[in-house]
């Protein structure tokens, strides 16, 4: 039977019906200006649409027969839904059976079986022991350096397995208690108990931050904390990032619009794992068995650039040509300089940033651009001008500078105590920051106020709605199908943020650490603030805002010479939000696969909990076992340089304080012109969309420009020019030239080259660096790299004498 069409012009806001040749791609279908603000949602508009009913596709095409899901995946019977008949009466408010973004198509399905067991002892045992072998081994090495970070990929890998063996030794036997019948083994392992026990390694992957102070109070400020102490402030930080995540859930888990990029691999990869297990597939490469060849091929690579030709990594060729030439390792460096250049061959260092086959083009578009325009135009300008004595620096380091040019010597501005005094600060030299570090604050600065002004804009009647909302007001297929399930009741989040709170008050109160309780309070506002704003960046653009520095500039204001107070100020700040967003995006995995919402809070809970005794108790045990542990001269290399670092930005921002830096008068005055720089950009861009919807400034994202910079320095150009070089080869051109194959495999090319990776990091570090002192290869593959200025950061210019102010205060 042969369709029947109709062709008319469509204007806005006529409803758009973008024409997908693939039988198996669902159409999508909305209004452009009820998605003007969501970027991924696409908005292509052809001459004509289609009238091609959803009834006549079942006897025209293999719709009826193989959806995308089961057409990729495994072979089933698709019913087609006959309510839902003319494509051209469909409406954004209607219910519909796929998920409009390809993205979540090609990784999440679009069934749920609500008996397929996941409470299970399996789950919690499992869940558990990974939990406690994940947190306490991370914890461990992350004060050694080499360090190295076991991935909750691995966890999600291994879990599966583990998972099959209790399948087949626990017994099946039933048993009722206080009337609930439970077996150790209820049946086949299940892809819901493999999803829980994966988001239990998610949460701890991180670390607890708050066991970075406790590390400064022992090694910086000569302080005892208790065991008591450190447990109730490790569990308050921890869980209010919890209690943040379930307040806002509703605005950002529940419509499907927060996507959630990062979520969606760990759910390629766990409905790859568990639908192939045991099959074999002969039409095509299964995704499994392509998902192995990437693992063990990427694991044994990563041999070469991470230990055999680092060189390979640090590929600065043009450095190598000229090594003593400043101006070119300036420019062409990948340690100090500026990275111009597009070539690395480590995924470790593409994917600094996060994983390019994750994040939407258009945020690596922006991210990029942003980065060209401040970094590789505005800073060499800066920098070769002299601007603030520039030159006497490398354009491009974490460090700062005494005005000898030597790095600043924190030890010079404190007493016996570690505390900042004064008059040995007037004795010493004010701070000088490189130009790079200088950009970094500023375009941080800028992030933080173009984030509130960009969702003012863009989501306010968003937010307004749906915190009106229920689960059960969602049209989106995936929470139809959660609504099913009992939600978690507000209060118990609630009660979690009570419970916290007191530990957080507790903690301050009995130990002296300079942090009033009115500070606690404002620190929790602060951070609670940033929670939708960051959180909706995040889930629709894969970048993660950090306010950071904007908590250590408001705790240095609040708390001046309160080194200790500013730490604990940073962590309820900035963690608090930051653990918020891993909870949050945890949370969508378990929309994704269907998890029940209590199970979800237990398990994100027991997890939580869990991290923080073991990680103060491996501390503990390090402090007591391991001789000068957190100190220069560690003989195994536990020097614990992120401690370092906590505890010298402590003294900056708590002892020489932002007002000696930012204020009127102040050197750096100029940086907080940002704020009103990043206040302004997002207005003119927003109207330009309002006024020209389908064009390319509906994908301008100010704050996605600013946020990707974060991390630099001590990240360079490569990372970026890299990132955005892959980023464009799989994220547009095989997404728009080849979208069957990058529907297919592109997550699991993702999960595969990420584990590859971590598991490749773990080998060297075991088998060649850790040893025995470990193994070193001197040959130029490994040298050339090393012996430039860029490597050595070796400034324009040296210091006669002192450079800056005669007098300071």
């Amino acid at each position: 039977m042969e369709a029947r069409t109709t062709s008319y012009m469509l204007n806005l806001p006529t409803l758009l019906l973008r024409r997908n040749a693939s039988p198996d791609v669902p159409e999508d279908v909305d209004y452009v200006m009820a998605h003007l603000n969501d970027p991924n949602w696409d908005l292509t508009q052809p001459d004509t649409a289609s009238t091609e009913t959803f009834a006549e596709k079942v006897h025209t095409s293999s719709w009826s027969e193989q959806s995308y899901h089961e057409t990729e995946t495994e072979t089933a019977s698709t019913n087609v839904d006959a309510s839902k008949l003319d494509l051209r009466e469909a409406k954004v408010e209607e219910y519909n059976d796929e998920s409009p973004y390809a993205e979540v198509r090609a990784a999440v399905p679009n069934t749920d079986d609500p008996s397929t067991p996941v409470n299970t002892f399996r789950t919690w045992f499992l869940g558990s022991i990974f939990t406690l072998l994940l947190a306490g081994l991370n914890h461990f090495f992350s004060a050694r350096w080499p360090s190295v970070f076991i991935s909750a990929l691995i966890v999600q890998l291994v879990a599966l397995p583990a998972g099959k063996f209790l399948e087949w030794c626990l017994p099946t036997r039933r048993f009722k208690t206080f009337g609930y019948v439970w077996s150790f083994n209820p049946g086949p392992f299940s892809v819901k108990e493999h999803a829980v026990i994966t988001i239990m390694g998610n949460i701890v992957y991180s670390d607890v931050y708050a066991t970075t102070i406790f590390s400064a109070q022992r090694a910086w400020y000569n302080e005892r904390p208790s065991v008591g102490y450190q447990l109730l402030l490790s569990l308050s930080t921890q869980l209010i990032g919890f209690a943040y995540a379930g307040v806002t859930r509703q605005l950002l888990v529940w419509p499907s619009s927060m996507i959630w990029p990062s979520a969606l691999v760990s759910c390629a990869l766990l409905n790859t794992l568990n639908r192939s297990w045991g099959k074999k597939e002969t039409k095509h490469i299964s995704r499994e068995k392509f998902f192995l060849i990437v693992v063990v091929a990427s694991t044994f690579y990563y041999f070469l650039p991470g230990f055999l030709f680092t060189g390979l990594s640090v590929f600065s060729w043009a450095c190598w040509i000229a090594p003593q030439n400043q101006t070119v390792n300036t420019l062409f460096g990948y340690n100090t300089g500026l990275g111009l250049g597009f070539i690395t061959f480590d995924w470790s260092m593409i994917s600094w940033l996060g994983n390019p086959l994750v994040s939407p083009w258009w945020t690596e578009a922006n991210v990029f651009v942003a980065f060209v325009i401040i970094y590789w135009v505005i800073a060499p300008i800066l920098y070769f001008r002299n601007v603030l004595f520039a030159k006497y620096f490398p354009i491009s380091t974490p460090t700062a500078f005494d005005n000898t040019g030597m790095p600043y010597d924190i030890t010079a501005v404190v007493d016996e105590n570690g505390f900042f005094d004064v008059e040995r600060y007037k004795k010493y030299s004010p701070l000088f920051m490189p130009t790079n570090l200088q950009l970094a604050y500023g375009t941080q600065f800028a992030m933080i106020s173009a984030i509130v002004v960009h969702t003012f804009l863009w989501y306010r009647k968003d937010i307004r709605r749906q915190f009106r909302r229920s689960l059960k007001d969602e049209k989106d297929v995936h929470s139809r199908l959660m609504a099913v399930y009992p939600e978690v009741p507000a209060w118990w989040y609630c009660a979690i943020f009570i419970v916290a709170f007191v530990f957080g008050v507790v903690a301050i109160e009995i130990y002296p650490t300079q942090f009033p309780i009115w500070a606690l309070l404002l620190s929790l506002v602060l951070g609670f603030a940033f929670v939708v704003p960051v959180g909706i960046t995040r889930a629709i653009t894969n970048q993660l805002p950090a306010i950071n520095v904007l908590a250590e500039l408001v705790g240095g204001y609040a708390l001046p010479g309160r080194p200790v107070g500013v730490m604990i100020f940073k962590t309820y700040t900035y963690v608090s939000m930051y653990q918020s967003m891993f909870f949050l995006s945890d949370l969508k995995i378990g929309h994704y696969m269907k998890i029940p919402p209590r199970v979800m809070f237990l398990a994100q809970t027991l997890a939580t909990i869990i991290s923080c005794f073991v990680c103060v108790g491996v501390q503990e045990w390090q402090f007591a076992n391991i001789e000068d542990f957190c100190m220069p001269t560690q003989k195994d290399g536990f020097f614990c340089n992120d401690v370092q670092t906590f505890a010298t930005a402590s003294i900056i921002w708590g002892g020489i304080g932002p007002q000696r830096l930012f204020s009127a008068g102040a050197m750096y005055n100029w940086v907080l012109y940002f704020f009103l720089i990043g206040a302004l950009l997002p207005i003119p861009f927003y109207f330009l969309a309002v006024r020209y919807p389908t064009s390319l400034w509906r994908y301008v994202n100010i704050p996605v420009c600013f946020a990707g910079l974060s991390q630099l320095p001590p990240a360079t150009g490569i990372v970026f020019s890299s990132f955005t070089m892959v980023g464009a080869f799989f994220q547009w051109f095989i997404r728009r030239y080849h979208f069957r194959w990058w529907l297919r495999f592109n997550y699991i090319l993702s999960a595969g080259l990420d584990m590859g990776v971590s598991l490749g990091m773990v080998l060297v570090f075991f088998c060649l660096q850790y040893p025995k002192g470990g193994i070193t290869l001197n040959w130029w593959g490994n040298d050339v790299w090393q012996n430039t200025y860029d490597a050595l950061g070796m400034p324009a210019l040296l210091v006669n004498g002192t450079i800056g102010p005669l007098v300071w205060s």
